[in-house]
């Protein structure tokens, strides 16, 4: 199941990136407008994320299947807290 919200970490997972290019990517004039600012950062609707994806990133094949897992920033081994 897909979550609501993507912050800079999830959006670097789902397009298999760092999170400094993300950083680049939400500087872009046609990136989506933050669902809202918060002190730890930007946070996104993944439906804009993903329309922004489709739209910009047309072989990008989508999410890698939920395997259940609750790791946040694989490749940084972070957990969850309610995990």
């Amino acid at each position: 199941m897909t979550k609501p919200l993507m912050g800079q970490a999830e959006i670097a997972d789902r397009l298999g990136v760092s999170r400094q290019r993300v950083q680049q990517l939400v500087n872009r004039p046609d990136w989506p407008t933050p669902y809202v600012t918060l002190a730890m950062g930007k946070v996104w609707h993944t439906e804009d994320i993903e329309k922004w994806i489709r739209d910009h990133r047309p072989n990008d094949t989508g999410p890698e299947e939920d395997d259940g897992d609750t790791t946040l920033g694989r490749r940084h081994g972070r957990k969850r807290d309610d995990a």
